[in-house]
């Protein structure tokens, strides 16, 4: 019988991970098919449902966290928590690692050609399926995204480095682009909801308008804005030319501790990013040293160029009433 080959190029993976990849490149591969009919398949946008935190469920949503639970009977994974699901399922007993997984980022954008993507991380498995993944988030073994838009790529990282593949629309393989992906040090985007702005702390508040000052202003240097609502597109655009992302807590019910979920989505973005030669943080502190207490936990979240990371965090050190002009009266903070 012939062999199978590969949805993945295995040249610079970890021989014990390979299988779990693989297997969810296989997934990738069939569900980018899915992706790029858009409307030809009949509404993989419309709503069907709500998940345990009150947010929309899309059709692609649940049929993407179907298909990966289904793929990864033979890949070595035991536990498996889902943005999509209530609860951690148990797939394969005696398994060696615990999948946490966002299987469809930004599903608000499906039907508008807008990139989405699929975030994922894997931890050591232990007897207690919560605990697995309840831990601090430097615990990872890997962790990466494949982002669906005029490529499908993969972006992982295995705690030496991130590697991009992309995926050959001829043969159907994932294949390795960039064995060595860096963060650019340089850049001049930020990337933030703005219509939130009245609901911001000041020191945000104080970040992004030294931002939209431009070179009038204490920054002494224009910016662009970026938001395209899809953590995958964002994060996919800093690690390719540098900036920074801002989802930060404020003051609208449910939004006090941020938005974005701890395991499922700012855990792995923070790993790849840190491999990557970037920082990122809660806004204060290292979000790598976050240990989530529940599953669906939300949390602020910051990252980008290692610079502009630092930079947001020295406007939180200042004292609430000190006005963003003294940044333009310190050495330290200009530029």
């Amino acid at each position: 019988m012939k062999a199978t080959r590969p949805a993945i190029d295995p040249a610079r993976i970890p021989l014990e991970g390979f299988a779990l990849l693989n297997g969810l490149c296989q997934v990738v591969e069939s569900l980018s098919r899915t992706i790029a009919m858009g409307p030809l398949t009949g509404g993989l946008g419309r709503e069907v449902g709500r998940n345990t935190d009150g947010d929309d469920q899309k059709a692609l949503d649940v049929e993407a966290d179907r298909a990966f639970l289904d793929a990864l009977a033979k890949c070595d994974i035991r536990w498996y928590a889902s943005e999509e699901q209530d609860a951690v399922l148990e797939v394969t007993p005696g398994g060696r690692y615990a999948l946490a997984i966002d299987p469809l980022d930004g599903s608000s954008n499906i039907d508008v050609n807008v990139s989405i993507g699929t975030i994922f991380s894997v931890f050591e498995a232990n007897n207690d399926p919560e605990a697995s993944f309840l831990r601090p988030a430097r615990d990872q073994l890997a962790a990466g995204y494949f982002i669906y838009g005029p490529q499908t790529a993969l972006i992982v990282t295995f705690g030496s480095g991130v590697q991009h593949y992309v995926l050959d629309p001829i043969d159907r393989q994932f294949k390795l682009a960039n064995d060595r992906l860096l963060i650019p040090e340089t850049a001049s985007e930020f990337a933030i909801n703005a219509s939130n702005y009245r609901h911001w702390s000041r020191p945000v508040r104080a970040y992004i308008d030294d931002c939209l000052a431009g070179a009038d202003g204490p920054r002494a240097k224009n910016f662009n804005m970026r938001w395209v609502a899809s953590l995958v597109a964002e994060t996919h655009r800093i690690l390719s030319r540098g900036g920074i992302f801002l989802y930060p807590a404020d003051s609208r019910p449910g939004y006090d501790k941020g938005r974005l979920r701890t395991v499922y989505e700012c855990a792995p973005i923070a790993f790849l990013v840190e491999q990557a030669g970037g920082k990122a943080t809660t806004g204060t502190d290292r979000l790598l040293d976050q240990t989530a207490s529940e599953l669906h936990q939300r949390t602020p979240f910051v990252f980008g160029s290692a610079d502009k990371v630092d930079r947001i965090t020295a406007y939180h050190d200042l004292p609430d009433q000190e006005a963003s002009a003294l940044f333009g009266t310190r050495g330290l903070f200009r530029g």
